[in-house]
């Protein structure tokens, strides 16, 4: 309310087409871009044997995309911006979601879902660590968290569930939504990723929550092997396709084009993501910060 969230700050100097933007796709689902991409699978293969051979570190491919995403950002601030009752906001912090099966080896046991805040200034390091940190507090037989409690709690009274969940939409277009409810729910994150190679699912392109504020989702799939053709000659080479989408009244096609071309860069040259960044850019009066791991 009055341009303030528990998650942001409302913009108001944009540009008039940005401004009329939401007004004419006033849902995320009326405005999400679907786009391809194709990671070189064997420069991060390489990357990740390099560090486990000559550093003793382990790091996975999502975590290397992870890395680049929080990196990109702090570049382009205007990618973690989101949109709010038509309203532009800049997110006050930079943050990530994604699903885990409770027990890889049995997937009966369920899933849960990992939300996990970054530092602008964060490397391929601290991200490891605070994924591999929230993947551990939430693997096997865990209390149950506060939305599963509150789940539980509605579905146990017919009728409770929509109409709580009413409320709370009609709260949160006015920012005044509980705080504790944004901090748990997986909706109120820059970025959602799901990893289906881990269950042997190819790339998706995965729909954006109309409820929330998730502006960019990436969909993770099998390797793929593609013909190219270098110095006359034809080989095979590996890729990992990645879907994306996200919510164009976010920001201008230009700040996309920048922001995915330094993630590319990022990508292709994982070392500069093990030191922090030079410098940092922050939408004016929305800087914020996270503990180090």
């Amino acid at each position: 309310m009055f341009g303030r969230r528990p998650d942001g700050r409302r913009i108001r100097d944009i540009d008039p087409i940005m401004r009329i933007t939401p007004y004419i796709m006033p849902m995320r689902c009326d405005a999400q871009v679907f786009l391809k991409h194709r990671v070189d699978l064997e420069v991060l293969l390489d990357y990740v044997r390099r560090q486990k051979l000559e550093k003793g570190e382990s790091i996975t491919y999502m975590q290397l995309i992870l890395a680049a995403y929080v990196r990109a950002i702090s570049r382009n601030p205007a990618v973690n911006r989101f949109i709010m009752n038509k309203q532009l906001f800049a997110r006050n912090n930079c943050s990530a979601a994604f699903t885990i099966l409770k027990d890889p080896a049995d997937i009966d046991k369920g899933e849960a879902v990992v939300k996990i805040k970054f530092d602008l200034t964060d490397t391929i390091y601290d991200v490891r660590d605070r994924v591999n940190a929230a993947v551990a507090a939430n693997r096997g037989d865990q209390p149950a968290g506060f939305i599963d409690r509150l789940l539980g709690v509605l579905f146990a009274v017919p009728g409770l569930p929509s109409l709580l969940v009413g409320i709370v939409k009609l709260l949160d277009r006015y920012g005044i939504a509980p705080a504790v409810l944004m901090e748990e729910l997986p909706f109120y994150v820059g970025m959602y990723i799901t990893n289906t190679a881990s269950i042997r699912l190819h790339d998706v392109n995965h729909h954006l929550y109309n409820w929330g504020n998730v502006g960019l989702f990436f969909g993770m799939g099998l390797e793929e092997r593609v013909a190219v053709v270098k110095d006359g000659e034809t080989r095979m080479k590996r890729y990992l396709p990645v879907g994306i989408t996200a919510d164009e009244r976010v920001c201008s096609g230009a700040h996309y084009a920048r922001f995915f071309t330094d993630m590319r860069r990022y990508l292709e040259h994982p070392e500069l993501l093990e030191q922090p960044p030079e410098t940092v850019r922050f939408d004016e009066g929305c800087e914020y910060r996270q503990p180090k791991p």
